[in-house]
């Protein structure tokens, strides 16, 4: 049986559905405020882990550790460029059949996985690489 939401969690998820995008506590914060429903960060941060905890709410952590909280309840690939930040979306999962495996195998309640790959896109790569020629 799920736990009664508080109201600030209410908030909160009513917020990330009307903005329906990926968001971090600093700017669901911000924008609670500037919505004069304003709440202390403390309270967002506890809020958004309850949230995470009853899957209702997803996580994805970025390369510079920064988390960014949605209600979409989708799977998330990535391509991320440790130069520029530019996250760049992967359309086919290839982990789909071991989320299965895996639910089956330890009878553990997934609500999404996220795969992320870390690196340089091609437009840094070619900054990195006209660096380098300067260089020689």
């Amino acid at each position: 049986m799920k736990s009664q939401r508080t109201r600030s969690q209410e908030r909160i998820l009513n917020l990330l559905k009307m903005l329906d995008r990926a968001i971090s506590a600093q700017d669901i914060y911000l924008e609670l405020r500037n919505r004069n429903e304003s709440m202390g960060l403390a309270t967002v941060y506890r809020s958004l882990e309850a949230l995470k905890l009853e899957g209702t709410v997803q996580v994805r952590t970025l390369g510079n550790g920064e988390s960014l909280y949605s209600t979409m309840q989708e799977d998330r690939h990535h391509l991320t460029c440790l130069q520029c930040g530019n996250s760049i979306p992967i359309d086919r999962c290839p982990v789909h059949d071991l989320e299965e495996q895996l639910h089956q195998s330890y009878q553990f309640k997934i609500f999404y996985h996220t795969l992320e790959f870390f690196g340089l896109c091609t437009q840094c790569q070619m900054v990195q690489k006209e660096g380098d020629e300067v260089m020689e």
